[in-house]
C-alpha cells in the first residue's frame, strides 16, 4: 500500500522526522518497501526564472528561428534563438539559462549549454510547458501573466507539490492499516507507549455535522442482511461537478491516483484516508427514491460502468432501484447509468458494510478487482460507517456548493455484538518469551480502543473494536501486544528449556524423500509441472471428470490434470527439442478429479523414461530405458518402501499401448505403460516413452502396514546353482516366480533371471532361460544333498506346470 507523509502528518500536531518514521513503521509490523522523494513536476522546475522579452529579431539563416532578448534581470538581456511561432515582445516568459538542467514531461533531463544555432550564438532557452514537466502543450512557449516579476523563481510562482511516498508492505490480516487513518493509528500507539505521550489521530473537518430532522428523499431497504449488515447514505443536493482544488489533486496524485473531478475524487480521497469504500450515485436516475440491496434472478444482464455486458449470478449482491433496476455491484463496480456525470445535480452518497467472502466471490468471477472489493474483501470498519460518510459528504457539499438539507440514512437492523476475548498474563509470557507488566499491557490495549472489561492479576479481559477485523483469539491480543512493543524488545533467554518431541516412525513424508534419493541415485532427475494444464489433452468422456478453471489465466491452462501423464509428457516433449534423448525423470504430484457432487484429490510418484538408460561404451552397448528396466525401477522402491511383494498383470487402457498394473495385498499400487501413439503425437513426441504411476495413497498404505525389519548377516555361506531351461513363450516370468514362491522353499534367499535366448533351433514358439538361485542357512553350512533337493523341487514344478525342457551340460 502506498501513503503520503503530508497526508499522514494531517493526523499529528507535530510532524514526525522521516528517519523515525521508518523505524516506527518497520517497527509496528508495517515493512517500508520504499521511501522515494514525490515531485508532482520532475525536477522541481529547480533553477528556472522568470524573464520579459524585449525584443525579437527574425534568425538571418533560419526562416523559422527567432533571436530574441530577454531580460531576466541580470546585468545583460540573454540572446537566445527561439524556434516557437507565438514568441513576441513583451512577454512574460520562462528562462532556462546556461547551467539549469530541464525535467520534459516525456523524455531524459536536458542541461543547457552555449550553443551556435545556425550561427547566432544562443543563452539558454525560452520554455514551452512540455519542456519543463508542467504539461504536455507544445505548441509555443508558455506565456505568463503580465504581471509577473522578472527574475522570480518559476518554482517559487508555480509552487509544485513535492511529498514523501511510502510504500509498505501489509500481511493480508491487517485491513485496519490499509489507509491513512489506520497507518496513524498504529504510530500513536507506537508513540504513546515508548515516549509516554497521549495522542491519538486529529480528524480535521472546517464543518461539523448538523442534524436537521428531516427524512432523506432516498429511502434504502435491506433485502439480504448476511451479506450487506449495514448500509448508510447521505443525499446532496445542487452540487456542481467541476475539477478538484489544487490540494485534493496532490494528495491524489502522490499515492498515484489520477484525479478525475470533484464528487469521484472526494470518494477516492476518503477511501485512501479511512480504509471506507465510498460510492455516489446521480440521485435523479433512482427510480421510485428507493434503493434496494439484496440479489436478482440467475442470468440478469448488468452494463457496468466499462460499457461491458455481464450475467449475474444468483449470488451476486446488487443495489437496484425501486424498479429492481440494477444500478451497481454492491462493493465492486458501478453501473453505467447511474454514476456521477458533469451533469449531475443531486447525489446519493452510499457507504455500507458488505460481506468479505460474497465481495470477493463475485469480484473474481466478473474479473472486477477494484479498490472496493480489495477492501471490503478483507473486512472494513462496520462501526466508522455512518461517520465517513458524513464526513465525505460534508466535503462535497463544500467542494461542489450543495446543499445537506436532511438527515443521513443509516439502516442497521441487526448491530454487530464485538468480539470479548480473554488473555491470560501466563500464555503472553509463554508465547511471547517476555514477561510484560499489567501496566504496559494494558496501556497498549486500551490505546487501540479495546475496551477494557476485566483486568486481574492473572488475565485481562477486553472487547474489540471495530476496526480489528483479525482479532479474535488470545494469540491475536499476544501479536498486537509485541508488536507496539516491538519484537526486537523481547530479550533472548541465558537457558532454553526444550521439550523433545517424537516423530512417528511412520512418516510419509520420510519415505518421499527416502525414493527420492533412491531415483536421483539411479540417474533420474525430478522435475515440477504445473497441476493447471490445457482441456485439449483429454477426450469428452475424461473431460467429464475434469475440474475446471473459473477464473483461468489462459485458454491454455483450464483444467486442473486428472492424471500425470499428460503434464509430464509436456515435459518430455521439450527435453527431446532440446536433443536431451535420454531421458529419466520423475515427479511427487497430485491429480484432481470430479466424482458426484465432490472433488478427489490424489497423490502420484510419476516416473518418465525414453531413449537409453546406459550409454554405450567399451565395456558394453547402450541399455534401453524400456518397460524391463522401469519394472526393475519399481522393484527397487519396492524394496525400500518395505513392500514385500508386487504382482504385475498385462491389462488392456486407452492411454497405452501396452500397460502392466501392480498389486500388492489386493491393492493396485503401480501402473507401467507405454503411451499410445495417438496420444504421443499430441505432443509431437516420435520416439516410444515409458511411464510409470505410483499410486502414493495405495503405496503409502501397503508400505506403512509392514516397515523394515533388520537382522544379523548370516555367519555361513551361500550356495549358488543355475539352472537353464526351454519354455514356451507364453510362459511369462510371473508365472515361473508364483510357481517357485509356491514351493515356500526355506533356505531359498533369491533367485534372478539372467539370460534369455532365442532361436529358429529351439522351435518358433520356443525360448531359454537361464536362472541363479542363491540358498542360504542362518545357523550351519548348508550341505550339497539339501541344496540338490531343492532344486530337484524347482525342476519338477518347471517340468509339471509348463513343460520345462532342463538344459543339461
Amino acid at each position: 500500500m502506498t501513503i503520503s507523509y503530508k497526508w499522514l502528518m494531517d493526523y499529528f500536531d507535530e510532524p514526525i522526522p522521516h528517519e523515525k518514521l521508518s523505524l516506527i513503521l518497520n517497527s509496528i509490523g508495517l515493512e517500508v518497501e520504499s521511501y522515494e522523494h514525490f515531485q508532482e513536476v520532475r525536477g522541481g522546475l529547480a533553477g528556472l526564472i522568470t524573464g520579459e522579452v524585449v525584443k525579437v529579431e527574425k534568425h538571418p539563416n533560419a526562416d523559422r528561428l527567432s533571436v530574441t532578448l530577454v531580460n531576466t534581470g541580470g546585468p545583460a538581456p540573454l540572446q537566445i534563438v527561439c524556434g516557437a511561432p507565438n514568441v513576441a515582445a513583451g512577454q512574460k516568459v520562462i528562462v532556462a539559462q546556461v547551467g539549469v538542467t530541464i525535467y520534459p514531461t516525456s523524455g531524459d533531463p536536458i542541461t543547457m549549454k552555449n550553443a551556435k544555432i545556425r550561427g547566432v550564438e544562443s543563452q539558454g532557452m525560452i520554455c514551452a510547458e512540455d519542456e519543463i514537466g508542467l504539461g504536455t502543450d507544445h505548441n509555443g512557449i508558455k506565456v505568463l501573466d503580465a504581471s509577473t516579476p522578472i527574475g522570480m523563481a518559476v518554482a517559487e510562482l508555480f509552487q509544485p507539490y513535492e511529498d514523501h511516498v511510502i510504500s509498505i508492505g501489509l500481511t493480508p490480516n491487517r485491513s485496519d492499516a490499509m489507509s491513512h487513518l489506520g497507518v496513524a493509528r498504529d504510530v500513536c500507539n507506537w508513540i504513546n507507549h515508548h515516549e509516554g505521550k497521549k495522542i491519538a489521530p486529529i480528524i480535521r473537518s472546517n464543518t461539523e455535522w448538523v442534524s436537521t430532522g428531516k427524512q432523506s428523499p432516498i429511502s434504502v431497504e435491506l433485502l439480504n442482511t448476511e451479506d450487506c449488515k449495514r448500509y448508510c447514505g447521505v443525499y446532496i443536493e445542487g452540487i456542481e461537478v467541476n475539477e478538484s482544488p489544487l490540494w485534493l489533486k496532490q494528495r491524489l496524485k502522490a499515492i498515484g491516483q489520477r484525479p478525475i473531478n470533484n464528487m469521484v475524487d472526494i470518494t477516492n480521497y476518503i477511501l485512501h484516508d479511512t480504509g471506507q469504500p465510498l460510492h455516489a450515485f446521480d440521485a435523479d436516475t433512482i427510480a421510485g427514491k428507493k434503493l434496494r440491496i439484496g440479489n436478482l434472478k440467475e442470468g440478469t444482464a448488468f452494463i457496468a460502468l466499462d460499457g461491458k455486458e455481464r450475467k449475474l449470478r444468483q449470488t451476486d449482491l446488487m443495489i437496484c432501484d425501486g424498479d429492481d433496476r440494477p444500478l451497481c455491484i454492491g462493493g465492486v463496480f458501478g453501473g453505467s447509468n447511474s454514476g456521477v456525470t458533469s451533469t449531475t445535480v443531486n447525489i446519493f452518497l452510499e457507504s455500507a458494510w458488505f460481506h468479505p467472502v460474497s465481495i470477493r466471490k463475485t469480484s473474481f468471477h466478473h474479473l472486477l478487482r477494484t479498490d472496493a472489493a480489495t477492501r471490503f474483501e478483507k473486512g472494513v470498519d462496520i462501526g466508522q460507517t455512518l461517520q465517513v460518510v458524513k464526513r465525505a459528504a460534508l466535503l462535497m457539499a463544500e467542494l461542489g456548493n450543495g446543499k445537506i438539507n436532511t438527515d443521513a440514512v443509516d439502516v442497521y437492523p441487526n448491530p454487530a455484538e464485538q468480539p470479548r476475548v480473554t488473555l491470560s498474563y501466563d500464555y503472553l509470557r509463554r508465547v511471547s518469551g517476555k514477561q510484560y507488566q499489567q501496566v504496559a499491557v494494558e496501556g497498549i490495549l486500551s490505546g487501540m480502543q479495546f475496551k477494557l472489561l476485566n483486568n486481574t492479576d492473572s488475565e485481562i479481559e477486553v472487547e474489540v473494536p471495530t476496526y480489528k477485523t483479525d482479532i479474535h483469539i488470545a494469540a491475536d491480543l499476544v501479536e498486537e501486544i509485541m508488536r507496539i512493543d516491538g519484537f526486537d524488545n523481547v530479550v533472548i533467554p541465558s537457558t532454553i528449556t526444550i521439550t523433545p518431541s517424537v516423530a512417528d516412525a511412520k512418516d510419509p513424508f520420510a519415505l518421499k524423500e527416502k525414493l527420492s534419493r533412491v531415483l536421483t541415485g539411479m540417474g533420474f532427475h525430478e522435475m515440477l509441472n504445473n497441476s493447471i494444464t490445457h482441456s485439449a489433452f483429454y477426450n469428452e468422456e475424461e473431460m467429464g471428470r475434469a475440474v475446471k478453471m473459473l477464473n483461468n489465466l489462459s485458454s491454455e491452462l483450464d483444467v486442473l490434470r486428472l492424471e500425470m501423464l499428460e503434464t509430464g509428457l509436456q515435459s518430455v516433449a521439450r527435453n527431446l527439442n532440446h536433443r536431451n534423448s535420454d531421458l529419466r525423470l520423475f515427479e511427487f504430484g497430485k491429480t484432481y478429479s470430479k466424482e458426484g457432487k465432490g472433488y478427489i484429490e490424489k497423490d502420484h510418484l510419476a516416473l518418465f523414461t525414453c531413449g537409453n538408460s546406459t550409454a554405450k561404451s567399451w565395456s558394453g552397448p547402450e541399455v534401453p530405458a524400456d518397460l524391463f528396466y522401469l519394472k526393475g525401477v519399481i522393484s527397487a522402491l519396492q524394496k525400500q518402501s518395505s513392500i514385500s511383494t508386487i504382482e504385475f498383470k498385462e491389462e488392456s487402457s486407452s492411454r497405452f499401448a501396452y500397460c502392466l498394473n501392480g498389486y500388492s495385498k489386493g491393492v493396485c499400487v503401480a501402473t507401467i505403460g507405454r503411451p499410445s501413439r495417438d496420444r504421443l503425437n499430441r505432443f509431437d513426441i516420435k520416439t516410444d516413452v515409458w511411464y510409470a504411476d505410483i499410486h502414493w495413497d495405495a503405496w503409502w498404505q501397503v508400505a506403512s502396514a509392514t516397515g523394515i525389519r533388520y537382522k544379523e548377516v548370516s555367519k555361513f555361506p551361500s550356495v549358488e546353482r543355475d539352472l537353464s531351461f526351454v519354455i514356451g513363450k507364453n510362459v511369462t516370468f510371473s508365472q515361473i516366480e508364483d510357481l517357485v514362491n509356491s514351493l515356500s522353499l526355506p533356505h531359498l534367499k533369491r533367485y534372478q533371471l539372467f539370460d534369455v535366448f532365442q532361436s529358429d533351433k529351439l522351435g518358433k514358439d520356443r525360448q531359454s532361460l537361464a536362472m541363479s538361485f542363491t540358498f542360504q542357512d542362518e545357523t550351519r553350512t548348508l550341505k550339497d544333498e539339501e541344496v540338490e533337493a531343492a532344486m530337484g523341487k524347482i525342476i519338477g514344478q518347471l517340468e509339471k506346470n509348463t513343460s520345462a525342457e532342463i538344459r543339461k551340460q
